[in-house]
């Protein structure tokens, strides 16, 4: 197999003299329990980019089943494999930036580690890019491309959607902006990376969505291949994923204004005010509580809603866990209980000087969502 890219030995008079043949292409994988895939991987990557000098970077972020251990065992045995093992910070598109500033390589691939990604359209991939595109897409719409094989209908059907809601905000002619698998001129990556979103898990959409805001849209070309079965482990999409999508979605057709991450906020605020309201139905009625101890009691109970599900969904990168769960939430608690006052101090003095209610009323909810945002982001998720 093929692992050309760190170093190569000869003999001269003086003894063994080490000689580094750079890569020239870096494959980047972020992983989360891929253990069982990782071995086969490399192999199949060894006999795509023969007589190509390249290495394979292993982003993973502190899986439970191995994975990163995995990886270190096989680079002893090959020079041309490094683990980048990411303790308390997890995240897709994180994971992609980090693994693609850590290469000195000037182009960088970006695949999962499950084998739905045709490995053997690299090189087809890199020649694009040697030959001018900074960035090329592998393309499950194009031409011969294919997702079938690999998603279910009901997926299929989600992935589609994606695509055409992507498309909106991508202004771009790009068959297949929600692909996963993809290749970049590293200089390029460079030049639109300090605008990325870390908190994201859709990294191809944000570079092109970015990219192009920024006046220097990238050259685009597009490789088909057909999506391929999981061949080991579980697939990561779930709901939480999709809403996390909507939220780089908003956050991109609002010209990046609004942050991913408080446009979630907002949409998990939102998830609470139903839970305070029906929490207060319950306790003012079947429970027969009396309104202020039923407001008191709905106002824990969506402020408790609001933490836990901001705990995995919002800040699903920097989640807490065993004590600092406990200690998160009260904090949180006092928080928007500040939050609060806030609310009705700004909501009182638009009232006294507009007498317009609504509008006293949302100020102060917009307030108090600001407010809560930036706060909690600072000191319950730091």
């Amino acid at each position: 197999m093929n692992d050309i890219s760190i170093n190569t030995q000869t003999l001269d008079a003086g003894g063994l003299v080490a000689h580094f043949v750079p890569p020239e292409l870096a494959v980047v994988i972020p992983t989360f329990k891929e253990r069982d895939n990782i071995a086969l991987l490399y192999k199949n990557l060894s006999i795509a980019l023969e007589g190509t000098p390249w290495e394979m970077i292993v982003v993973d972020d502190d899986s439970p089943d191995g994975t990163a251990e995995a990886v270190k065992a096989l680079g002893r045995q090959h020079s041309n494999i490094r683990c980048i093992k990411r303790i308390g910070r997890r995240g897709l598109s994180s994971a992609c930036i980090e693994g693609i500033l850590s290469t000195t390589a000037p182009f960088v691939a970006v695949m999962d580690a499950d084998h739905q990604h045709d490995e053997r359209i690299l090189p087809q991939m890199l020649s694009k890019a040697q030959d001018g595109a900074e960035l090329v897409v592998g393309s499950r719409f194009a031409g011969e491309g294919s997702a079938e094989k690999g998603l279910s209908s009901t997926r299929l059907w989600g992935s589609n959607m994606a695509t055409r809601l992507s498309s909106l905000v991508a202004g771009r002619n790009v068959t297949d902006p929600m692909s996963g698998f993809f290749l970049i001129r590293r200089d390029a990556f460079e030049r639109v990376a300090p605008m990325l979103a870390a908190d994201g898990f859709k990294i191809l959409l944000d570079l092109i969505v970015t990219s192009g805001r920024m006046g220097a849209p990238l050259t685009i070309g597009e490789v088909p291949y057909t999506f391929r079965s999981r061949h080991a482990g579980e697939s990561k999409m779930s709901p939480l994923i999709a809403i996390q999508f909507l939220g780089l979605w908003l956050s991109k057709l609002t010209g990046g204004l609004l942050p991913t991450s408080f446009l979630l906020f907002a949409m998990v605020g939102a998830s609470g005010v139903a839970v305070h309201l029906a929490t207060l139905s319950l306790a003012t009625g079947p429970l027969n509580t009396g309104f202020v101890a039923g407001q008191i009691i709905a106002t824990l109970a969506a402020m408790t809603w609001n933490f836990f599900l901001n705990n995995v969904l919002t800040y699903s990168d920097r989640r807490l866990r065993g004590i600092k769960l406990w200690t998160g939430l009260i904090g949180f608690y006092l928080v928007c209980s500040l939050g609060g006052i806030a609310n009705v101090s700004v909501a009182s003095m638009i009232y006294d000087f507009q007498h317009a209610t609504l509008l006293a009323g949302l100020a102060g909810a917009v307030m108090s969502s600001v407010f809560n945002y930036a706060v909690t982001r600072m000191i319950t998720w730091k």
